[in-house]
């Protein structure tokens, strides 16, 4: 498969970076172990966003037959707003199709207003809410799906 610019799979080197990025971006960051152990699970893809010297974003989902979960996505604080996570968004569905997933869902923070946006842009919609899901701090999880990947 040929991807975005800047787009490529994440690979063990990356995953120090990648844990750094998690850390900035996620109150409940996974750790390097996690991040490790995901790359060799054969139903997760991971994918980087990045210059030759840095990266700045990536993402990670599952695919489980015809489902697939946006698991992860994250943005350098001071990259946002670039199209960098609609980029990885955009090569997560290539991905997905090419695996045959045909409905997609994710879980997202109910402040985070931006994501939001980004996800309902790229077909997703609020279907259920998990109360007091997120901690550090407390907050509700909304469940977005996107059913026709």
């Amino acid at each position: 498969m040929e991807y975005k610019e800047g787009v490529r799979p994440m690979t063990p080197e990356d995953v120090e970076a990648v844990a750094c990025l998690e850390q900035t971006c996620f109150s409940e960051s996974w750790s390097e172990n996690l991040l490790c152990s995901g790359l060799e699970c054969s139903l997760d893809t991971y994918l980087v966003y990045g210059t030759e010297s840095r990266i700045l974003g990536y993402c990670v989902f599952r695919c489980l037959g015809n489902e697939g979960e946006l698991q992860r996505i994250g943005v350098e604080p001071e990259f946002r707003g670039r199209g960098i996570a609609r980029k990885l968004m955009e090569a997560m569905f290539t991905l997905a199709r090419m695996k045959g997933v045909q409905t997609m869902s994710l879980e997202v923070r109910e402040s985070n207003e931006k994501a939001r946006n980004l996800y309902e842009s790229c077909g997703f919609k609020q279907e259920a809410v998990r109360r007091g899901y997120y901690h550090n701090p407390l907050e509700d999880a909304l469940i977005m799906w996107n059913r026709r990947i």
